[in-house]
């Protein structure tokens, strides 16, 4: 019972480690955009 516990605690350690990767990804993506947009702005 407790290797099965393990198994699962496993494989959720790892699912969050993948949503964190994705929603840093997303926040520098979005960052990114930003502020190239304030750069362009900028330019006018």
């Amino acid at each position: 019972m407790a290797k099965r516990d393990d198994e699962i605690r496993a494989r959720q350690r790892s699912r969050a480690l993948v949503l964190g990767l994705i929603l840093g990804a997303f926040v520098v993506l979005v960052f990114a955009i930003t502020i190239a947009k304030i750069k362009a702005g900028m330019a006018h």
